[in-house]
């Protein structure tokens, strides 16, 4: 082979092996099903990304974490600073770490007067002893001050595999009358509502309860909470903290596969029965894709540019 004829052989398998590493391993039910997903991220996993419009699509909606004792200067610095990037910016507000009324407006006051905020995820949080005045979601919505400041959308937490907290004997009894509480209150507000998650890893408990949901007059658009690679250990950590249930069995069973020990966590294989079953039912009640980016924010964003295809491209990429 004469130097010419290596040279152009090298060249090509060097372009072949760019081609074949920048293949995207889309499918138009996924890729469809991932448009306008959603991601959560809290003000120290911020400070780690140097450009958000490096990683998510422009427009996405960016939830900021509430964790207790983190001040509120600094969620409201992220806000702004995120939104500043182009991303509409919806920060949590845990009625039991607001002490009363008028710290809620303040709270309000300060986003909307310094990063133009108009969307809250209202949740009860964490927190089992309440700081003041609110224990509830609900009575932060009663208060009427998220519709006065004219906030455009309000969401509301849900839990796929139920919730201890609220219904300590494992049924739905008290889950169910209170997202029926908040239904009614979807017919009195201007603002568009929806269920945010907690995350899950099988998508037959997901759809089943999407499904008893619709049956039981409840019909909140779901944004249904999906964890983002990770290893192993790190999600199982997080599900037990979080109170995962049925689903956490399919970690399980993955921690006893020694070929998958070691590799991380991707949620493929819920993304795309889920967005199989959607396209088989258009009526499914499940909405958009929230991820919660347990191993890491690029790590996610690059998981669903890779997945997602046009819909997830990075905003810089079309800049």
């Amino acid at each position: 082979m004469t130097p010419n004829a290596l040279w152009e052989a090298v060249m090509a398998l060097l372009h072949f092996k760019k081609k074949t590493e920048t293949v995207r391993t889309t499918s138009p039910q996924v890729e469809a099903f991932l448009e306008g997903y959603s991601i959560e991220v809290m003000p120290r996993t911020a400070e780690k990304v140097e450009d958000f419009r490096d990683l998510l699509p422009e427009g996405t909606r960016v939830y900021i974490a509430h964790i207790e004792g983190t001040p509120i200067e600094e969620m409201v610095a992220t806000a702004r600073r995120i939104a500043r990037e182009g991303y509409s910016v919806m920060p949590h507000f845990p009625a039991r770490i607001i002490k009363d009324r008028a710290t809620l407006d303040n709270w309000i006051a300060m986003y909307q007067g310094e990063a133009g905020v108009d969307q809250a995820l209202v949740l009860a949080g964490g927190v089992t002893n309440p700081h003041g005045d609110f224990h509830s979601s609900m009575q932060l919505l009663e208060t009427g001050l998220f519709d006065k400041a004219g906030f455009t959308r309000l969401h509301v937490a849900g839990h796929p595999e139920g919730n201890r907290d609220i219904d300590p004997d494992g049924s739905d009894r008290n889950v169910i009358e209170a997202l029926r509480w908040k239904q009614r209150f979807n017919e009195t507000t201007d603002a568009e509502m929806a269920l945010a998650t907690q995350f899950a890893f099988d998508a037959k408990p997901i759809i089943a309860w999407a499904d008893s949901l619709r049956d039981a007059g409840i019909t909140l658009p779901i944004h249904i909470g999906i964890a983002g690679p990770a290893k192993l250990q790190t999600l199982i950590k997080f599900a037990i903290a979080c109170g995962v249930g049925p689903s956490l069995k399919v970690l399980q069973k993955r921690a006893m596969d020694v070929t998958k020990l070691m590799l991380p966590y991707e949620p493929t294989d819920v993304i795309a029965e889920l967005a199989s079953h959607k396209t088989a039912t258009p009526d499914f009640n499940i909405e958009k894709v929230h991820f919660f980016p347990l191993g890491g924010i690029k790590t996610n964003a690059n998981w669903a540019i890779e997945h997602g295809g046009a819909s997830a491209a990075p905003a810089n990429a079309t800049a």
